[in-house]
């Protein structure tokens, strides 16, 4: 059911540093969120740990992207350069994915019922981003959560009168015991471009598996298994052909800001995305959805 603002059973307005957000205490799981990027930072089932990893340094500051969660990367994924320059055209800076992660998004709607809560925000690219992008196009992204699990739903709708191209994704950041342990499942003998090896193409020969600095996008959407030490999470992809895996090594993370030295051994990141040559086209009017869920298995 849908209830008036402010008057919700299990959602409560939060402050924290100087973000605004939404706590959720629902008796079968919780979560929070902020306006800022409208980023997820937490979601657990009652009585387990968070299922997203944070930063133990992230900062919750006006403009600065909150290291952990789930950051959205829009309208653009990565470094500019390196977008299809359908994509490229349009950007008009150097900063890499996209400007939804430090934008203040709208509170649309909160649905309440015994066993879900599910949260829709929005964001109107317009004159406002110009210095940074060209096009006009609104997001709305859709926060459905549960007991067995938690779905994000990013849609885009084309405002504009000409065709618009985008890359992006929903930069999910995974815990983990130990990083040498784990693996992921569900890529094996998938094509994936290899950003740390001059953007070759290569084959993925088992599961993935960690061994220093990772950076891929695989060509697939497929349905994976995300086995660590504490267990296996699964990730269900809808609308994307193209999987973002992370992990930033033991060199990179100490140049990283806001990220622990030795961060880089208890997370990774797996990433819904629409990147490289799976970048989406629409029409005047027209929208377009990606969307993930982690269960468990």
């Amino acid at each position: 059911m849908t209830t008036a603002p402010g008057h919700w059973s299990f959602t409560r307005w939060i402050t924290i540093g100087q973000l605004e957000g939404l706590q959720i205490h629902h008796p079968l799981f919780s979560a929070k969120m902020f306006l800022q990027g409208a980023h997820l930072t937490h979601y657990s089932p009652s009585g387990q740990a968070n299922w997203l990893w944070m930063s133990e340094t992230a900062r919750f500051e006006t403009g600065r992207a909150v290291r952990g969660g789930i950051p959205v990367c829009w309208p653009w994924f990565g470094n500019p350069e390196k977008n299809p320059p359908e994509v490229r055209k349009r950007i008009l800076t150097e900063n890499a994915h996209g400007f939804a992660r430090t934008a203040v998004w709208k509170l649309e709607d909160i649905r309440e019922s015994a066993q879900e809560v599910e949260v829709s925000l929005s964001l109107d690219a317009n004159e406002d981003f110009s210095e940074l992008w060209e096009g006009r196009c609104r997001a709305l992204l859709t926060f459905s959560f549960s007991s067995r699990g938690l779905q994000l739903a990013l849609t885009t709708t084309n405002a504009g009168r000409e065709p618009l191209a985008l890359t992006q994704a929903l930069h999910t950041y995974l815990p983990t015991a130990d990083i040498s342990e784990t693996r992921i499942r569900g890529l094996n003998k998938t094509s994936y471009i290899d950003t740390l090896d001059n953007w070759s193409t290569h084959l993925q020969n088992g599961p993935v598996r960690f061994s220093g600095e990772t950076d891929r996008i695989y060509e697939s959407g497929e349905t994976l298994r995300i086995a660590t030490p504490g267990g296996i999470r699964k990730l269900s992809s809808s609308g994307s052909d193209s999987t973002v895996v992370w992990n930033p090594g033991p060199v990179k993370a100490a140049r990283l800001s806001d990220f622990p030295a030795e961060g880089w051994k208890s997370m990774l990141c797996v990433e819904t995305a629409n990147a490289a040559n799976d970048y989406q086209v629409l029409n005047e009017g027209h929208s377009y959805t990606l969307a993930m869920m982690l269960t468990r298995c």
